[in-house]
């Protein structure tokens, strides 16, 4: 066989080859994927379908604190009631020099006689005079004995009652406390005021003499006008 013969055969063998590989390529049924969904076998349940998340609780909420309120403030402290414009105040307890402006003995005195006596010094609130010296005073006896036989002594009580300042009365007291002998409205024996000394004479009678010093005690603030 010549040359171009063999070449010729050759060639038509491949055509032949070609076109026996399309024909098979086409008549070919698809092969399906292996990612498809098989159909389900003959008596087996369907997968069950997947279930949405369960909803989760709410979060509970905490109160938020609130600041607690402040206490109001204390009140301020109420100043205490001031007297009247131009008035000061003699508080209870304050000393007042007095003198007896009589004579008094229990041999002579009855019970109620008046008892005068004198400021003997300058009242004062502070540096300020309230009542000058030579202001009235006065008391009542409450009780008088003589001296009796057999040596038993005199007695003599007294009970202060107020100091007159211009047209007040500033009432007073024999003790420095506010309770006990001397207050306001009770006697008091002279000789728990001076002592024994100097009071019991000449037949053990009490004798006070004129201008023999006394001091008595202011019994209630009193509120009073300096003098001009």
């Amino acid at each position: 066989m010549t040359m171009q013969c063999r070449v010729f055969a050759v060639t038509l063998s491949l055509l032949l080859c070609t076109s026996s590989a399309i024909v098979l390529g086409q008549d070919a049924p698809a092969v399906p994927s292996q990612s498809a969904t098989a159909p389900p076998v003959q008596g087996q349940e369907p997968a069950p379908a997947p279930q949405p998340p369960a909803p989760q609780p709410p979060t509970p909420q905490l109160p938020v604190p609130q600041p607690e309120a402040a206490p109001p403030p204390p009140a301020p402290p109420q100043p205490a009631t001031a007297p009247p414009a131009g008035k000061l105040v003699v508080r209870e307890g304050t000393d007042v020099k007095l003198k007896f402006a009589d004579d008094l003995s229990s041999k002579t005195a009855e019970e109620g006689d008046p008892v005068n006596l004198i400021l003997d010094e300058d009242l004062k609130v502070g540096d300020v005079v309230v009542a000058k010296a030579g202001c009235k005073a006065v008391g009542e006896i409450t009780n008088a004995k003589k001296a009796g036989m057999m040596g038993k002594a005199g007695e003599l009580n007294l009970r202060l009652e107020h100091l007159t300042v211009g047209d007040q009365r500033v009432r007073l007291r024999g003790s420095k406390g506010k309770e006990g002998e001397g207050k306001v409205g009770t006697a008091v024996a002279l000789t728990v005021l001076f002592g024994p000394i100097g009071l019991i004479k000449h037949g053990k009678n009490v004798e006070v003499k004129a201008g023999t010093l006394l001091t008595a005690y202011v019994d209630e603030d009193a509120q009073l006008v300096p003098p001009q």
